[in-house]
Formats: C-alpha cells, sequence, structure tokens
C-alpha cells in the first residue's frame, strides 16, 4: 500500500470541546494489525490527524475506523521514500514508528501504542491524555532547581519558599512523558517474577527530570516538541536483524536527555495515565532484552558522563557528536554499536533531506530561532 491519506465519511461522535493545538500535532501510531482500539479514543483523537505506521509484512491491509484523518506507510513505503536510508528504521519492532515523526509537517508529535485505551482518574472521569500533554509541553520546565510542590505552573500551586527567582521562568519542555495504569512497563525478569502485578496507584503530579539525571523513556504513551527535539527522537536499530529489542525508546530517551541538558531544554513525566491493556510474552521479551540487559550497565555510565562541546549549538550537531562518541566508546563493547553510530548519522541525513534546514527552529540555549 502506497503512502495513502484518507479521510472517511463523518462520524456521528461527539468531539468534546475545541481541540487544542489542533493543526499543529499529529498522532503517530505503530501497528502490526487493524486499528480498532482508536474506536475508545475517537471522541478525544478524531479532529487530529493521525500517521500510521505498519510494522511486518506490507501486502496486508491495516483497517482505520471511519471519520480518522490519516496516512499510512507500510516498509515499502519507507523504502521509496528513503532509498538506501530506509536501512536505519528497524524492522518487525516498534521502533518504526520514528518513520511518523519524520514525514510529518506538524510542531508537536503524540505517539501511543495500539494496545493503550482511555484511563479514568480516581473520580471516575476519562482522562483526555492528550490535552495534559498538551499543557505539559505548552508549560516551562524546572530542571535546575527541584520544586517540593512538583509542576508550579500547574493550577492551584506555585513555587515554594525558597525557590530562586531567577530560576522561576523555566525552561522550554520539548518531552511529556506519560505513565500507564494496568500493566506496567517492566522488563523480561520483573515480569517474569511479577506475573500478576498491576498499577493501580494513580499519582496526580507531574514532575521535571532534574538537569543530569536519565530516565527510562518508554514510547507507549508519549509527546514531544518535534520542531525543537525531533531530530534527536530515533529510537535505534531493533528487532529484525538486530541483536537487542525493546530497548528503542530507552535508547532515544537517553540520547535527548543529554542534548536537553546540553541545550537547556526541559522534560517531564508523570500525568497523563492512559490504560495499558496488554502484558507482552516474558520469555520472548527476555530472549529480545537479553544482551540489553548486560550492556545498560555499561551504557548509563555512558551517558552519564558524555559532554558535548559548546560548539554543538543545535539539535543535529549534538546528535552526530553523540553518534561520534558512541562509535568511539561503545563500539568497544559490540560491534552493534558501531553500526548503531553510522544509523545515527544516516537518520540525521534522512532527516535533513525530507526537513531541510530553515523549515524548523534551531535550538541555541533554551531558546528557539526562526519563530
Amino acid at each position: 500500500m502506497t503512502a495513502a491519506a484518507g479521510m472517511d465519511s463523518p462520524s456521528s461522535s461527539p468531539v468534546r470541546g475545541t481541540p487544542l493545538l489542533k493543526d499543529e500535532l499529529d498522532i503517530v501510531i505503530p501497528t502490526i494489525r487493524n486499528l480498532d482500539f482508536l474506536e475508545m479514543w475517537r471522541p478525544f483523537f478524531q479532529p487530529y490527524h493521525l500517521i500510521v505506521v505498519q510494522d511486518g509484512d506490507p501486502s496486508k491491509t491495516i483497517r482505520v475506523p471511519e471519520g480518522f484523518d490519516y496516512e499510512l506507510y507500510n516498509r515499502n513505503d519507507i523504502k521509496r521514500i528513503l532509498g538506501p536510508k530506509a536501512a536505519c528504521i528497524s524492522f518487525k519492532d516498534s521502533a518504526c514508528r520514528c518513520f511518523g515523526y519524520m514525514v510529518s509537517k506538524k510542531k508537536y508529535i503524540y505517539t501511543i501504542d495500539d494496545d493503550c485505551f482511555v484511563a479514568k482518574d480516581p473520580s471516575g472521569k476519562e482522562i483526555d491524555a492528550l490535552e495534559q500533554h498538551i499543557s505539559n509541553l505548552l508549560t516551562p520546565s524546572t530542571p535546575y532547581f527541584f520544586n517540593t510542590l512538583y509542576d508550579p505552573y500547574r493550577e492551584g500551586t506555585d513555587f515554594v519558599r525558597g525557590y530562586p527567582f531567577s530560576l522561576r521562568e523555566g525552561t522550554p519542555t520539548v518531552v511529556s512523558h506519560g505513565l500507564w495504569l494496568n500493566i506496567p512497563d517492566y522488563d523480561a525478569p520483573t515480569q517474569l517474577v511479577k506475573p500478576r502485578e498491576r498499577n493501580t496507584r494513580y499519582v496526580d503530579a507531574v514532575l521535571t527530570i532534574p538537569r543530569g539525571t536519565l530516565f527510562p523513556m518508554c514510547g507507549m504513551n508519549l509527546a514531544f516538541d518535534r520542531e525543537l527535539i525531533g531530530s534527536a527522537m530515533y529510537f535505534g536499530l531493533m528487532g529484525d536483524g538486530q541483536p537487542i529489542g525493546r530497548y528503542d525508546d530507552m535508547w532515544a530517551g537517553w540520547c535527548i536527555k543529554v542534548i536537553c541538558d546540553h541545550l537547556r531544554l526541559g522534560v517531564k513525566t508523570g500525568l497523563p495515565y492512559i490504560w495499558h491493556s496488554k502484558a507482552s510474552n516474558p520469555f520472548v521479551n527476555f530472549k529480545k532484552e537479553y544482551k540489553g540487559i548486560f550492556w545498560q550497565e555499561e551504557l548509563i555510565p555512558f551517558f552519564q558522563t558524555v559532554v558535548l562541546p559548546k560548539d554543538c549549538t543545535t539539535v543535529q550537531k549534538c546528535y552526530i557528536e553523540l553518534s561520534k562518541q558512541v562509535r568511539e566508546k561503545l563500539g568497544k563493547i559490540d560491534p552493534y554499536f558501531t553500526k548503531l553510530a553510522d544509523a545515527m548519522v544516516t537518520w540525521i541525513e534522512a532527516w535533513e533531506e525530507l526537513n531541510p534546514p530553515g523549515t524548523a527552529a534551531e535550538v541555541v540555549n533554551g531558546s528557539s530561532n526562526g519563530k
């Protein structure tokens, strides 16, 4: 199937209020199956444009419910659009979603997995995850000094006594990392020892992740400013033909956090919650994660100590520099990291081909030019 754009017949389902950033945000969904899960999200997602990235067999037809504005790309489309550079896009892994980030022309991206449904808050009200993500992105972050009442920009709270006034302006927020009720995002060993564990704790909080602190980013409920950080949101080489899987979003999270710290940009985590409905097979997961479980003990110290030069004033420059250090320092662990470093460069080249310089903002020390 070619990169088809579709707008099916209008639905009679009501849309709630005026959708925020309707013309500035794309929803990216990686999938191997029909997108029936969108029916539950219809009141929240229908006003927005969807980018569906079909993984697996490109001859299979993916059904999208009527009433959604979408474009769908399969592996054949990715090869046609990127040519030889398509090798940097993972196959048979949800990491393929980052192709959707590349072809989008919107300022913001929200990405969600097809086994995630609308959650409810403790009062029983359905959670508009997209609205909360947008709120997170449109208010500043506070990575340089921790506010003990968490996000000071939320209604009903503020900076506490002793918080420096010079830091209250905050920094631009470029990533909003949401959480999950029901099935937690556990690794395979934890799944095996806690097969029945479910997350029922709803914590009504949004926190800025402090500068210098890494975190395990999960891609199944994630929003970000595509213009300001999108070119670093590469989910690596995973899945078919690769020695590792299920580290795609975490790799991207480590990379973007180092770059955000360098460029004085902010990352938030906490609200909103979605309902994660399906636990993946822990034995299959263990085969995918096996090497990563060992490698991460060296990857984390690498990212904790990596230093980007002062002349890295844009996300792309930071990412190319990071690829050099990955090749030099992590290539000693396994040849896979040399291959990954090459793919990081290819990703930037492909990104710039589809998004020529000057079409998006350039980040310089926590500000943006050209806006």
